[in-house]
């Protein structure tokens, strides 16, 4: 069967973007003010003060629930930028209006939930999600992906990636290691190969002593793919000089590096203009009825890698990663 069904072009995406929190505010002004194709119809958030403050700077609705951005006849698109444990309902609500939706991660925070969401997209018979994994449209990371395809190096034999935080929120929790920011690296890593991750190992070692009480930092996350590629993550969330993302890529004829030394406040400034092209080609394949990034199945295959590294957290050895059958519609 066809990935896509031809849809006619939309002329103009009016999103309601439902969370107007930081990542929430973030991606208003980004629609607002780089963004061609695209406005702001409609702010939804529980904090309808919070909602309103930031619909008011773009002339948009501000609501306290989906249900009611959904009902205006001028919203075609929605924007979720909501914690993880809320996406499923919004997910499921927008697909039954059968709406473009750009997510972003986690699609969901468990495989569980995630697998639910596939299928009710399956269901509905074509793609209409897009999940925020912004990396992919990181300029370094286009690069690295374009000199694996074309082996000018030879072929890929290892990646090593380092991500550092320079703190953490109060209510930072151990696993969210694995489900905040390693998260990001699977996906890097599934995109980089175009594999399947297969197994996670996490090693703990000397820690830091600005971690807060109870969090084991830095730790080593161990990957292996279907074909067995090697990988290992360097996850450091309280490094305290800055906002640190690197990967080095180790090829049979050099290696070639991606972000060293680059440090930043926060990952706003590290990957702003990634974030623009990201929601940029969203716009764009929204209009023409199809996704421009990663898919359902990508934020799914993401979700199983992380339980599978919260487990390993907590294990010896290494945590097959267990995936569902791919359905038709993503391959």
């Amino acid at each position: 069967m066809s990935n896509e069904t031809s849809q006619p072009e939309t002329s103009q995406l009016k999103v309601a973007v439902i969370g107007a929190g930081r990542m929430g505010a973030d991606h208003i002004s980004r629609l607002e003010h780089k963004i061609t194709g695209a406005s702001v119809a409609a702010v939804v958030d529980i904090d309808l003060a919070r909602a309103s403050a930031a619909a008011e700077s773009v002339g948009a609705r501000a609501l306290a629930t989906l249900g009611e951005a959904l009902a205006l006849p001028e919203v075609n698109a929605v924007l979720i930028a909501t914690p993880g444990f809320l996406h499923e309902e919004a997910l499921l609500e927008a697909l039954a209006h059968d709406l473009p939706i750009l997510c972003e991660k986690p699609l969901t925070p468990d495989a569980a939930s995630a697998w639910r969401v596939v299928q009710a997209e399956v269901a509905l018979g074509r793609k209409r999600i897009q999940v925020g994994f912004m990396r992919q449209f990181d300029a370094g990371y286009q690069k690295l992906k374009r000199i694996i395809a074309e082996g000018e190096k030879g072929q890929l034999l290892m990646l090593h990636c380092a991500h550092r935080n320079p703190d953490t929120l109060p209510d930072f929790t151990e696993s969210m290691l694995i489900t905040d920011s390693v998260v990001h690296e699977f996906d890097a890593i599934r995109f980089l190969s175009d594999e399947e991750i297969a197994s996670v190992q996490v090693r703990r070692g000397r820690g830091t002593s600005l971690a807060p009480e109870g969090i084991d930092d830095p730790q080593q996350v161990l990957i292996e793919t279907e074909s067995g590629l090697l990988a290992d993550v360097e996850i450091f969330v309280n490094a305290r000089y800055g906002y640190e993302v690197a990967t080095q890529a180790v090829f049979e004829n050099g290696t070639v590096n991606i972000g060293l030394g680059e440090v930043t406040p926060s990952f706003i400034e590290r990957f702003g203009d990634a974030y623009d092209v990201e929601v940029q080609r969203w716009v764009d394949a929204a209009r023409r009825g199809e996704i421009g990034g990663p898919s359902a199945w990508d934020g799914y295959a993401t979700a199983a890698c992380c339980e599978a590294g919260v487990a390993a957290q907590h294990s010896s050895g290494p945590v097959r990663v267990e995936l569902a059958d791919k359905p038709e519609l993503y391959r």
